[in-house]
């Protein structure tokens, strides 16, 4: 007698991740993720939190119950000009279109509060990135912006009008 799985009892399926607005509690792995991902381009605690002070509106991350799975991060000046200072996926989340979602409402809430022009900057051989950006309409202001980081910093300066 062989034994056959019961379809009934199958492990129900993770659910999916969910987009929120960051929590102070969120914050510490939200840096790992960065420092992770960005390394010498990271940033520290210290500067997470008060971006977190200034720009939580439009400091978003991916939750899927066991932990952030990505974040955006956009700082807005009171002339309406806005900075994406921050985009991250796990390296294992990649390619779900969790950038996308990110991107997506972070966008709608800067049009919604006024914005008028978000830039970003981003490292030349990050194609993918790239590629999610001008998908989103934003263009390359510009040559290659050198040193934009530091020696070695080098960044594209992108820029979408809303």
């Amino acid at each position: 007698m062989t034994a056959v799985p019961d379809a009934s009892k199958s492990v129900p399926e993770d659910p999916p991740p969910r987009m929120r607005g960051v929590e102070l509690s969120d914050l510490e792995a939200t840096t790992l993720l960065d420092q992770e991902l960005f390394e010498r381009d990271s940033y520290s605690y210290t500067v997470m939190r008060q971006f977190y002070d200034l720009y939580s509106r439009h400091f978003l991350v991916i939750d899927d119950g066991k932990g952030i799975q990505g974040y955006v991060l956009a700082g807005t000046a009171v002339d309406g000009n806005s900075c994406v200072l921050g985009l991250g996926i796990t390296r294992d989340r990649r390619g779900r279109g969790l950038g996308r979602r990110l991107m997506l409402r972070v966008l709608d809430l800067l049009r919604a509060d006024g914005v008028h022009t978000v830039r970003l900057s981003v490292a030349p051989e990050n194609d993918t990135a790239i590629d999610l950006y001008k998908s989103l309409d934003f263009t390359t202001e510009g040559d290659l912006q050198k040193d934009y980081f530091g020696p070695g910093g080098d960044r594209y300066v992108m820029v979408r009008q809303l």
